[in-house]
C-alpha cells in the first residue's frame, strides 16, 4: 500500500474520531484514539516515535517524536490549537526529512470540519 492510500484510509479514521469527540479536547486524547482506530484497522502503527538527528556522524537523541507512523511511511502531527502556523508544517516537514518520509499529514482537530484543519505534507527528498 502506497502513502497516498495509507493517507484516505488515516484521513478517514480521523474523521470518525473527530465525528465522535468533536473539538476542544486536548491533543493526546486524538492522538491516543486515532493511534486504536488505526491499529484496529489492522495496520502498523507507532506513536511517539523517537526521531534521532545525525550531525557530523553522530546520532543525538534530542527528544524529537513523531506523534504517530503509520506502515512506516506516512508521519502524522497532530494538534489541538486554534490555526496553524509555519512553524507547525516546518516541525512536520523536519520530522519527514529526518526520517527520509514522503508524505505527512498535518491534522489540527480543534475545528469544526476535520477536512478544515487537514494539510498534506509532501517532503521533496
Amino acid at each position: 500500500m502506497d502513502e497516498n492510500e495509507l493517507s484516505r484510509i488515516v484521513i478517514g479514521l480521523a474523521i470518525e474520531v473527530h465525528s465522535a469527540l468533536g473539538p476542544g479536547l486536548l491533543e493526546s486524547a486524538y492522538k491516543e484514539c486515532l493511534y486504536y482506530k488505526i491499529l484496529k484497522a489492522g495496520l502498523f502503527v507507532e506513536k511517539e516515535k523517537i526521531m534521532p538527528l545525525i550531525f557530523d556522524e553522530v546520532k543525538l537523541d534530542c527528544g524529537y517524536r513523531i506523534d504517530i507512523l503509520v506502515e512506516h511511511k506516512l508521519v502524522l502531527e497532530l494538534k489541538s490549537i486554534e490555526a496553524f502556523n509555519e512553524i507547525h508544517l516546518a516541525q512536520t516537514l523536519t520530522y519527514m526529512k529526518l526520517g527520509n518520509y514522503k508524505l505527512g499529514l498535518l491534522m489540527n482537530f480543534n475545528v469544526i470540519r476535520l477536512k478544515d484543519g487537514l494539510k498534506r505534507v509532501v517532503n521533496g527528498l
